[in-house]
């Protein structure tokens, strides 16, 4: 059994993700910003922490994170907001890095997206800007954070139910069930030997476990 925190609980990643967890025995702590949000994540099989860690510091986000086996930052401001964005999927997303550092938690598997990387090529001008700039900033911070971290970077996000098949060769981003997002992310915690990798992938057709194995 593993304790795993899940940042950003309530996103529909997570959500498909807790049960996945909890079913097979792990103690899930699902944190959520909005206390309204704590019934559907129980319902999940999740603990709820309701805080927000938008707002808290380090050493706040320390103290949540303490105990846990893995902390999965599933977490996003949503977009439309430049300001929020860069709060949210930069600033907080870099805090809950150090304070798993500060509170010893090794492992780290972090949701970003398939197109991140600091050369991402998006115009300042266009409102995906923001996110292109938090991601890449805060995937390369979990990189060189120490930890036993895992970049996921799925592409283009869909509700089509999940197949447990994915390709992560392909070099251009395509569309990927969020029900393969959440089994991905639990093949990850899994696997060590994703362990300081990036894995960028899409629907495709060889089984996750496989796919990820490195």
């Amino acid at each position: 059994m593993a304790r795993v925190l899940i940042v950003g609980g309530h996103g529909k990643v997570a959500r498909l993700l807790l049960p996945l967890l909890a079913e097979r025995g792990d103690a899930v702590t699902a944190a959520v910003r909005n206390p309204a949000h704590a019934a559907d994540v129980e319902a999940a099989g999740a603990t709820a922490l309701v805080a927000d860690v938008e707002t808290l510091g380090t050493g706040e986000i320390a103290a949540l994170v303490a105990g846990s086996d893995a902390v999965v930052w599933s977490a996003g401001a949503g977009g439309g907001d430049p300001a929020r964005t860069y709060a949210v999927d930069r600033d907080a997303a870099i805090r809950t890095v150090d304070a798993a550092q500060r509170a010893g938690v090794r492992r780290f598997v972090t949701v970003s997206y398939f197109g991140a990387r600091p050369d991402h090529g998006v115009d300042p001008g266009d409102s995906f800007f923001p996110y292109a700039e938090a991601k890449a900033a805060a995937d390369e911070h979990v990189r060189a954070s120490g930890l036993d971290w895992t970049v996921l970077g799925p592409s283009t996000l869909t509700l089509e139910p999940g197949t447990g098949l994915i390709d992560t060769a392909s070099a251009s981003s395509g569309r990927v069930s969020r029900e393969n997002v959440a089994l991905t992310i639990r093949a990850a915690l899994d696997d060590d030997t994703t362990i300081g990798r990036t894995i960028r992938f899409n629907d495709g057709d060889t089984p996750i476990a496989a796919a990820i194995a490195g």
